[in-house]
């Protein structure tokens, strides 16, 4: 997947110039990832890349310096474990001009540690996070980044398939999980996250997969997502091992059309807690909208979870380009739970779903 950083760094200083932001510090998280295409190793030795609009350096520990010199051209200022950081960062401020009271976005994904060696230089400053600013530009996805979640989205939906061709009476969650992540390999992708729930399992929404054995008559859901061509991979699925109860069948339909509704509202324009008020409420219409506590998506690129939340008190408005899950579930305790998740992509006049695999309910004997 080619990508232009250098658009990337040109878009995030048109961004600083819009809010009135001096100098923007990113830590070596998926942020800096996709900003730079780099990863640096991440241990408690400080690693920040500096960025006014006329200048960008990193402070970087001499012990990863050459590593991460073969892959870009922007300036160092190293330090040693013997002399520590402050030196170099002193060096870095004072190339970059920053005013006395800097107006600063902190990447709030890095160690605070981090933070506060910076905050500490800077006692003027008044700061915020990167929602407005390399969050904003990772909301809209490129076309390369398209073409990368619709690939993963691929492979998951073979292991998928598979994993529910797979349920035979004893068989655990674990080894469903197995045969789940060696479709992955075989595909040349990575585990993201597994979580295969059997019965009552399915009532915990982020249950952790063990050795549950199925039997006959048991709701099954999987959750899971690999991570292909860098970008991950969330799908949710349930179905029935035996003959589907008519409770089952009532509560997979309330569910399957929340996830309608939830893909109807979803435009361009409309606010993401709109998208999760359109979902819950058919839930909570049929009389479970308790059983419904989280929010009914979450944005996904990089991160498996990254903005725009859908959740029922945002009023972040939706635009095209902008990925995101749609899941709403009804979960009882004790018995089971219905969760159905579409990844989308916003298109002009609505949602593009990235995963082929039909949400009807997957009934096998």
């Amino acid at each position: 997947m080619k990508i232009n950083y250098a658009s990337r760094m040109e878009r995030l200083r048109l961004k600083m110039l819009e809010s009135g932001t001096d100098l923007v510090a990113v830590g070596p998280t998926s942020h800096l990832s996709w900003l730079t295409g780099l990863d640096p190793h991440g241990d408690e030795r400080p690693v920040l890349l500096l960025i006014t609009q006329n200048h960008a350096e990193f402070l970087m520990p001499a012990l990863n310096a050459d590593s991460v010199r073969q892959h870009t051209d922007l300036p160092f200022a190293t330090w040693k474990d013997a002399d520590g950081p402050h030196g170099a960062l002193n060096q870095i401020l004072t190339r970059l001009a920053v005013p006395a009271s800097p107006k600063l976005a902190l990447d709030e994904m890095m160690r605070s540690d981090f933070s506060f060696l910076l905050l500490d230089k800077l006692p003027g400053a008044t700061h915020s996070f990167m929602q407005d600013m390399i969050g904003a530009l990772r909301m809209v996805k490129e076309p390369g980044e398209y073409a990368a979640l619709k690939e993963s989205h691929r492979v998951n939906d073979i292991a998928l398939t598979r994993a529910f061709d797979s349920l035979y009476e004893g068989i655990t969650e674990e080894q469903v999980a197995d045969g789940i992540a060696n479709t992955y390999v075989e595909h040349g992708a990575r585990v993201e996250f597994i979580n295969v729930a059997f019965g009552a399992n399915g009532a915990f929404p982020h249950h952790h997969t063990g050795q549950t054995q199925l039997k006959r008559d048991m709701a099954v859901q999987i959750d899971c997502g690999c991570r292909h061509m860098g970008y991950p991979a969330d799908n949710t699925r349930c179905g029935w091992f035996g003959e589907p109860s008519d409770h089952y069948r009532n509560i997979f339909a309330i569910v399957e059309k929340a996830v309608a509704a939830g893909l109807a509202a979803a435009k361009p324009g409309v606010t993401s807690g709109e998208v999760d008020k359109a979902a819950r409420d058919v839930i909570t219409a049929a009389g479970y909208g308790e059983t419904l506590a989280a929010r009914v998506g979450h944005g996904l690129g990089l991160d498996l979870h990254e903005k725009p939340d859908i959740v029922s008190n945002s009023d972040v408005v939706l635009e095209e380009g902008n990925v995101f899950s749609i899941e709403p579930g009804i979960y009882l305790l004790g018995q089971f739970g219905v969760r159905l998740e579409e990844i989308v992509i916003l298109r002009k006049n609505g949602p593009e779903v990235f995963s082929d695999l039909g949400r009807e309910m997957i009934v096998r004997n």
